[in-house]
């Protein structure tokens, strides 16, 4: 049976609260060519779709939330090289407490292209920020972008709360027993290859069904490696092997990963279809284009941004939360 996708409605009263958020509800789901009534769907169903989600690291995900995106690499896409030393990325991540919700912090460039980073420099990169960011005295969430058991558990010794594996354990199945002993939060995102291939001429049958039908492999790995579903938050893995006609698709669709019933991370912050479209070549000249998708994916009941621009993604998402009551 197809997956039930909820048609978003922004600022209206009636129908059901998408996935717990009052703010963008919905009357009528679509399930292949068929438009339902929400009072035709089962309880089960309206569950998935509008019960709330758990908590992120104490971070409620009852309105759309701002990952801040700190890259610790010599050569990520948008802004490799900017702060790579602790000193630099230490004031980097300072200056998003405020508007960010959580911290998203990773040595590794997974950019189209991009060759692995040994562990040892991975983590020599990434656990003396995070440390240093808690001596400080910060204490918003952290997340470690990582693919890697090592990485994760020294981040996480270093005072980071939650995983970010792009890989969704397919690289380190290690990862998803440590994310059990530890019970933090995961975002397992949908990926088809890996940074260095996966843009070697990507192509599917029907992009949707396979990235759900992807994701359900991997939350079902995961929860036989003993992590509990409520630890878990999705990705469809905008750019991850993906065209950019993929990713309009992916987008346009977006809440049907709500039928999984787990929060929706979305990451497409100064992608490059962003730029095709938008007429912006330099990764870093996108942040209009990044706030249009960014609030596009709020509209379809995404519960965590991750971006670049994370002042400006803030003042316009408090806009936009205004206006949709």
């Amino acid at each position: 049976m197809s997956r039930l996708r909820p048609l978003p409605l922004i600022g209206a009263s009636g129908g059901l609260a998408l996935a717990g958020q009052g703010h963008v509800r919905f009357t009528h789901v679509a399930q292949g060519d068929e438009v339902l009534d929400v009072a035709a769907l089962d309880p089960a169903a309206r569950d998935r779709l509008s019960g709330p989600r758990a908590d992120v690291a104490g971070v409620a995900m009852d309105r759309p939330r701002i990952m801040g995106i700190l890259n610790i690499t010599p050569d990520s896409f948008s802004d490799g090289g900017a702060y790579y030393s602790v000193k630099a990325a230490v004031a980097r991540a300072k200056a998003m407490v405020g508007d960010a919700d959580i911290l998203d912090i990773g040595g590794e460039s997974t950019r189209p292209g991009a060759d692995d980073v040994e562990i040892e420099e991975e983590i020599r990169r990434t656990a003396p920020v995070i440390r240093a960011l808690r001596d400080e005295g910060v204490t918003l969430p952290i997340s470690i972008d990582t693919r890697k058991a090592a990485v994760a558990r020294a981040a996480l010794d270093a005072g980071a709360d939650i995983v970010n594996d792009v890989s969704a354990f397919a690289y380190d199945p290690e990862l998803a027993d440590l994310v059990a002993e530890t019970g933090v939060p995961v975002c397992l995102m949908h990926a088809k290859g890996t940074p260095k291939s996966m843009q070697d001429n990507p192509s599917y049958g029907d992009v949707v069904a396979e990235v759900i039908h992807a994701l359900e492999d991997r939350i079902g790995f995961a929860l036989s490696r003993g992590v509990a579903r409520g630890q878990i938050i999705t990705d469809p893995g905008i750019g991850f092997g993906k065209t950019g006609v993929h990713n309009l698709i992916l987008l346009r669709h977006l809440a049907v990963l709500h039928d999984l019933g787990l929060p929706v991370l979305l990451g497409a912050s100064r992608k490059r279809f962003i730029g095709t479209i938008g007429g912006a070549d330099e990764a870093s000249a996108r942040m209009p284009g990044s706030l249009s998708v960014a609030l596009y994916g709020a509209g379809q009941g995404a519960q965590i941004l991750r971006v670049h621009d994370v002042a400006e993604t803030a003042q316009a998402l408090r806009l936009w939360l205004a206006m949709a009551g």
